[in-house]
């Protein structure tokens, strides 16, 4: 009986992969319960919540709660663009990123290259 091997696609994840992708993808849970006797409904709950990086949180539209302070030092940090490297896939700012590449494993766009060259 041959041995079956995992595929290439299938990788292990850590729990700091699954935090990180959950927070810049976002998390949606909704759940209507309801609790009927002889069809008359006696209580009805609605569950909503949403678990996303302030930064998901605010691309999507979401509602901060009051009081929360936006206009501090992180929260403009969080408000910069971001792209992922396509070597590494670290996150980087996009001005960075196009002007003098990724610092982690050296990837460069091609006109930083051409003009390395020059």
């Amino acid at each position: 009986m041959p041995i079956e091997t995992k595929s290439k696609e299938h990788t292990a994840r850590t729990l700091a992969d699954v935090i990180d992708r959950v927070l810049d993808k976002g998390l949606v849970i909704n759940a209507d319960i309801a609790v009927s006797v002889a069809g008359v409904e006696l209580l009805g709950i609605k569950i909503r919540a949403a678990l996303a990086s302030f930064e998901t949180a605010a691309k999507c539209g979401l509602e901060f709660p009051s009081g929360t302070k936006i206009k501090t030092a992180a929260w403009e940090e969080a408000q910069v663009a971001e792209e992922t490297c396509p070597q590494c896939e670290k996150r980087l700012p996009i001005a960075e990123l196009l002007s003098t590449g990724c610092p982690w494993c050296g990837w460069m766009p091609r006109k930083v290259k051409a003009a390395a060259k020059a």
